[in-house]
């Protein structure tokens, strides 16, 4: 067990300690991994860093202290609002992740329902491709999670077997814009008309896509409808930490009616101290996130997301066509943006063993379970490593396929 030092260190050896223990760690300025990492360039990390460090002791939670941090959250969240064509009463909130954007959502939809319809424990409706944050925020809430299995042409949500499963009880309807597992669009419009003619709140997981979406359809490729134009979505999960590009610590839960937050918030009078209300599940908060993510927002502007949504897709074009060309790999179709699998077609060829002699060649691969494949999850850092990757999978297949070797561990192992 370590304990604290009895006698502080100089500030110069405790960097040069931090700096040595990284040289484990997988390179991400290399592209080494598709996963974890979100990066453009020295530029604009640079931006999101100096205004972190502009904001590193205010506290989020201080508006009356820091009505600064309140302007920058508002005018981040409108932004959020605006890019996903919410109406004029919506509202939103700035919040650390994916995961508490998600769990937000699932409480509000849970406290809407009880106050509305009078349901003491609901369940919750979702494609099995949904992350897997629903059942864990579904957990603490005391909510049923009913999977549904998608359609086996496209493994987008069935929406059909999704209705056979939603009674009175139901309380969310969840649809993701794309899937993580796939990188797929559900059939958003249908799942909202579904939770629409129920009365029932829609969820839309967009933190994958809500800021690449809509620069990707700007740029004239397909993306199927997923935010608020779309009647019946309720809420949008979008993250600014990942294709916003700015510093971890940041998401936005956007509600189409400034009305429903009373169910997203918690409030309690019962201390000495007086009321207390917060909107999400922290009590502090680094404003250093929202300011970062002001920064790089207004930094970029729409032209500079515009510019490296053409990058990111010009890249995934290129390694889902390298792949494809590799003798015993398929890319599984339909793909959207920058999310790929890829598996093995050859029956003597071992997608695991593939996977594992690329880790021996310094890459960290996400393994896929269902297929059996390899995960990409990519961004525009990603086009300084497609010919290098894509020449170590041509010597990782022929490896695999000369030794005849089986993957020493199980597949899907990529948190």
């Amino acid at each position: 067990m370590r304990a604290l030092p009895a006698h502080g260190r100089d500030r110069a050896s405790l960097m040069a300690e931090l700096e040595a223990a990284k040289a484990g760690d997988v390179s991400w300025l290399d592209a080494r991994m598709a996963v974890y990492f979100y990066h453009l360039d020295e530029e604009v990390t640079r931006v999101a860093q100096d205004a972190y460090l502009a904001y590193w002791t205010e506290n989020a939670m201080g508006t009356r202290a820091f009505p600064s941090v309140k302007r920058l959250e508002e005018e981040v969240v409108g932004m959020g609002l605006s890019l996903l064509q919410a109406p004029r009463d919506a509202a939103g909130t700035f919040t650390s992740g994916g995961s508490e954007s998600i769990f937000l959502a699932v409480k509000a939809a849970r406290d809407r329902a009880r106050e509305e319809k009078g349901i003491a424990r609901g369940n919750i409706v979702l494609p099995r491709s949904a992350h897997p944050t629903f059942d864990r925020a579904a957990h603490y809430l005391g909510l049923e999670v009913r999977r549904v299995p998608g359609r086996r042409n496209d493994r987008r949500a069935d929406v059909d077997a999704m209705a056979a499963r939603v009674d009175a009880e139901t309380v969310l309807l969840v649809g993701s814009a794309p899937c993580y597992p796939f990188g797929v669009f559900d059939p958003i419009a249908d799942i909202a008309a579904l939770a629409a003619a129920r009365g029932i709140w829609m969820h839309v997981d967009a933190c994958v896509g809500g800021f690449l979406a809509p620069f990707v359809r700007r740029l004239g490729r397909p993306v199927p409808e997923f935010d608020f134009a779309v009647p019946g979505v309720t809420s949008i999960s979008a993250d600014l930490h990942k294709h916003g590009y700015t510093a971890k610590g940041a998401s936005l839960l956007l509600l189409r009616d400034a009305a429903l937050l009373r169910h997203q918030h918690f409030s309690a009078d019962v201390w000495e101290r007086g009321p207390y209300m917060q909107p999400t599940t922290q009590g502090s908060r680094p404003a250093g996130a929202v300011a970062s993510a002001w920064a790089v927002m207004n930094f970029l502007g729409e032209e500079g997301y515009m510019r490296w949504a053409g990058l990111l897709m010009e890249t995934t074009d290129r390694f889902a066509a390298g792949i494809a060309a590799i003798p015993g790999l398929a890319v599984l179709e339909p793909h959207e943006l920058c999310i790929l699998v890829y598996r093995a077609e050859d029956p003597a060829l071992d997608i695991g063993a593939v996977a594992e002699a690329m880790g021996r060649r310094g890459w960290l691969v996400g393994r896929q379970a269902e297929p059996d494949g390899v995960h990409l999850h990519l961004n525009p850092q990603h086009a300084v490593a497609v010919d290098g990757y894509l020449a170590d999978l041509r010597e990782s297949v022929a490896e695999a396929r000369a030794s005849g070797a089986t993957a020493s561990t199980p597949a899907g192992r990529t948190y």
